[in-house]
């Protein structure tokens, strides 16, 4: 039920109220329907402030301040003790509540983050790139690229609250009364799990030039969290990992064989529960080269566009194969807004110069607080193939 007719119910709740006030026992049992309805609009509101926090532009004049942020400059005076400029800035607004334990990096500067975010700071919201300084050796998270949403900013355990069940309509006769029905509301929780990496930077690297070391931060840090989060986001259930979509979601149940019918299962399973919005397929490179494989009757190959009914798809590592007799790759597909990646700070960084203290290097441990849920599990349908 949207706002607008919660607010209608409860005014012409509140008119029989004025009617009833001699009726003590009629006012009261419409008190207890104002007051939830009350709760209702409220529940309304919040989930309709996510939804359009969801679908907002990031802030480009935010973005065009963290064009000049240097990771490598963070973490070099940061392990000198005299953080200053931009990255003091940025360190200090992430720190604010926070027990750290070296320098705070916004994750933008590391993942990449280009979907749009809900944010407490400014300092929060992304950078899509650092101009035409930074050549990312390696991909972003895969579900990033699918449209996964990105909650940054976040202090606290959230809970994100879901319609699950809306009003009905019903047919009546004239000058009849139709029947009431109630919104039902249910809410997904995201609260903060540590993912943690390590690097070693030799005493030459720490000495080469600027755009060369954030090559280095930004490529080898990028990809050790990308993987972490992209594993916890497609499969996780392991020990102090977030719940991944292969984890919440059973296997469907299609008895189809062949790739594009698998394909097209999977595709419909989204229909039947009229899940909408931006869909595409994931998947690993063992289902991506037995797909490029597939000739028609003509020996010709068939484009891989057409066995996956036109949806996008990607190929990912992070898709691992599953182990039995024999091995089967999955493949996944989903309404990708519909999974939810919550940030609770930057990316903490603590340079260790004493562990490698006889090589004159700096030993890197970062840590990120992050958590990953499926908001609407209809949204997401997968086969082992």
């Amino acid at each position: 039920m949207n706002i607008a007719h919660l607010q209608e119910t409860r005014a012409a709740k509140i008119v029989e109220m004025r009617a009833a006030t001699t009726n003590p026992e009629r006012f009261d049992a419409l008190e207890s329907e104002v007051r939830a309805l009350d709760k209702d609009i409220k529940r309304a509101a919040t989930l309709a402030e996510f939804e359009r926090q969801a679908d907002a532009k990031p802030d480009a004049s935010a973005n065009k301040e963290l064009r000049s942020y240097s990771v490598g400059k963070a973490i070099r005076e940061a392990a000198a003790g005299s953080l200053t400029g931009l990255e003091r800035e940025q360190h200090d607004e992430l720190s604010k509540g926070r027990e750290v334990r070296g320098v705070m990096i916004p994750t933008a500067m590391i993942l990449g983050e280009t979907r749009a975010m809900t944010t407490t700071t400014a300092a929060d919201t992304v950078a899509t790139s650092m101009g035409g300084m930074i050549d990312r050796l390696r991909p972003v998270m895969a579900i990033q690229n699918l449209g996964a949403t990105i909650i940054s900013g976040l202090t606290g355990n959230l809970d994100l609250p879901k319609l699950t069940g809306g009003p009905s309509a019903y047919w009546v006769a004239e000058d009849g009364s139709t029947t009431a029905s109630d919104s039902t509301f249910d809410k997904v929780s995201l609260s903060p799990k540590t993912v943690s990496g390590e690097m070693y930077l030799s005493r030459r690297l720490m000495l080469q030039n600027g755009v060369a070391l954030e090559n280095v931060l930004r490529g080898d840090l990028a990809f050790i969290l990308a993987q972490a989060l992209d594993g916890a986001a497609i499969l996780g259930g392991g020990t102090n990992q977030p719940s991944g979509i292969m984890d919440v979601i059973t296997a469907n149940a299609t008895a189809e064989t062949e790739l594009t019918d698998i394909a097209a299962d999977l595709i419909a399973a989204l229909e039947m529960d009229d899940v909408t919005g931006t869909t595409g397929f994931l998947t690993n490179p063992t289902i991506m080269a037995a797909a490029r494989k597939i000739k028609d009757t003509t020996d010709r190959n068939i484009p891989v566009s057409e066995i996956f009914h036109g949806e996008r798809i990607v190929s990912s590592n992070q898709v691992k194969t599953i182990t039995g007799t024999p091995d089967t790759n999955p493949l996944v597909f989903g309404a990708w807004s519909n999974l939810m990646v919550g940030y609770w700070s930057g990316i903490d960084i603590l340079a260790n110069p004493y562990t490698d203290a006889s090589k004159g290097g700096l030993r890197l441990h970062a840590f990120l607080d992050a958590d990953v849920a499926v908001r609407h599990p209809e949204a997401f349908a997968w086969k082992a193939i």
